[in-house]
């Protein structure tokens, strides 16, 4: 940097008048001007370094400012537009993070970089508020808390498809941005391969079709909004998924009672309803059918190893004690599998649920190898009962074995003749049957003495309720194909 003085009253004057003098007075006036030069420059520079620096903070203070200012009025947007969401928003705090470049969320803060949202809110004002519920939408649809069971990739895509489509759906015009005409087609094509774009539904999608890298570009490209850095693990979301599907049950209340029609939409309604609907495993499920039984198997926990290397040091190759052969162990034993055949089932749907059925019974860890379990097929009357009694059964009835019925659809029967092989002697101790329909039958109204568990095929509200002392089972038609393709393939 090169610093220009400028010229001092008497400065030049000095400089000439030190010419015409000599001696030790001459060099003192001259190591003098040297010494003012120097402490004038650092003062000069001193006042430049001092003023750039306040014009740097003062330019942060007011980035910031600017950026919080454009926070808060895309959350005002989003309240007054859709006030169903207003607990929602209440729990997410804007909090700004700089070398973000973008925005994210943990669960309880809404993580902003303050030049990003000041960039896109200049090139389009809709942006940041379509990120905002973007973020938000993603916590009330649980996508952050389903990221360790799923495969990233497709899920990312699935969950921002999801939610996109959700704002697309709304069409409210302080969310509309410049692409949603491509947006909306791209959705579109989408939803006739998927039917509801949920981003369960996708994500089953994605995993069959297995899209490559450049095409996951594409859908990012046009439906990503913000990082899910914080999703990697749901564990340390900083508000837990228990307090979300409280938020989420609310928003689902209010939708249907006070808010119909108010920046709502059909895949607002199908998303909650996924996501706020109960989940079970089905592992989980058949340990309720468990009992305590011996196999054979060697109980390390029981066998004395000292008469037993004894024996073998003293006599050889005789042990004194004998290992013992046969374990308490907890497994499914007996159990009923009673099938619907009315018109409303249909036989490839219902085949995905035995196979998904005996792919689990498969497992050694679940079942005893020798099993007493009835596949009783019935309409409004029992129409046939097939014994499983081992692996080599259930393949073969999978193999040959006919659906038969097709009539309309009646509960009690199958309760009533379950109830006569008990009487028979049939089951030693039998835990429990699982139901496979529609749900559009008649109930019993008798309590049975084992638990019982309706299995039905997707979700339905108009399905009528069960009993208090069923358990309801929803699974999805999707992975059933899926099931059956795999088999048959």
């Amino acid at each position: 940097m090169v610093l220009l003085l400028p010229e001092r009253k008497g400065f030049s004057n000095f400089i000439c008048t030190k010419q015409i003098k000599s001696g030790k007075i001459v060099k003192a006036q001259e190591n003098g001007v040297r010494a003012a030069v120097w402490f004038w420059n650092f003062a000069a520079y001193g006042k430049i370094f001092w003023y750039c620096a306040m014009e740097y903070v003062n330019q942060q203070e007011k980035t910031a400012y600017l950026a919080k200012e454009v926070l808060r009025l895309s959350r005002d947007s989003i309240i007054m537009n859709m006030r169903f969401l207003d607990v929602a928003l209440s729990r997410i705090q804007s909090a700004s993070k700089s070398g973000l470049n973008g925005v994210a969320t943990d669960g309880q803060n809404f993580w902003y970089d303050e030049v990003f949202v000041l960039r896109r809110y200049k090139r389009e004002p809709a942006y940041i508020a379509r990120c905002c519920l973007h973020s938000l939408l993603h916590l009330v649809f649980y996508h952050p808390f389903r990221y360790g069971e799923v495969e990233g990739k497709y899920w990312d895509a699935a969950a921002d498809i999801a939610v996109e489509n959700v704002m697309l759906e709304m069409n409210l015009n302080f969310l509309k941005l410049g692409r949603d005409t491509e947006r909306k087609a791209k959705a579109a094509a989408l939803k006739e391969k998927c039917g509801a774009l949920t981003a369960e539904k996708i994500y089953r999608h994605f995993l069959k079709t297995e899209p490559d890298e450049e095409e996951l570009s594409e859908w990012r490209l046009l439906f990503h909004r913000d990082e899910h850095s914080y999703w990697t693990v749901p564990e340390q979301m900083e508000i837990s998924l228990a307090q979300w599907k409280k938020i989420s049950e609310r928003i689902k209340t209010d939708l249907k009672t006070f808010s119909s029609g108010k920046g709502n939409s059909d895949s607002l309604e199908k998303n909650l309803a996924e996501a706020t609907k109960d989940r079970y495993d089905y592992r989980e499920i058949l340990r309720r059918f468990m009992v305590t039984g011996e196999e054979i198997h060697p109980n390390d926990e029981e066998f004395d190893y000292i008469y037993y290397t004894y024996g073998l040091d003293y006599y050889g190759n005789m042990p004194l004690v004998e290992p013992l052969e046969y374990k308490d162990i907890k497994k499914v034993k007996e159990f009923v599998i009673a099938i619907d055949t009315s018109a409303s089932c249909r036989g490839k749907i219902v085949r995905g649920f035995l196979n998904k059925t005996y792919s689990i019974m498969k497992g050694a860890e679940n079942f005893f190898s020798k099993v007493n379990v009835h596949i009783v097929q019935c309409d409004n009357e029992v129409q046939s009962d097939v014994k499983i009694t081992c692996d080599a059964d259930f393949e073969e009835f999978i193999r040959k074995g006919k659906l038969t019925g097709f009539g309309a659809t009646d509960f009690r029967p199958v309760f009533s003749y379950v109830d006569e092989l008990i009487e028979e002697g049939s089951f030693e101790n039998l835990k429990g049957l699982i139901y496979f329909t529609d749900g559009y039958g008649v109930y019993p109204e008798r309590m049975p003495a084992y638990d019982v568990v309706f299995a039905f095929l997707n979700e339905d509200e108009r399905r009528p309720p069960v009993p208090h002392w069923a358990l309801p089972l929803v699974l999805e038609e999707e992975e059933l194909e899926s099931e059956e393709t795999g088999k048959t393939g």
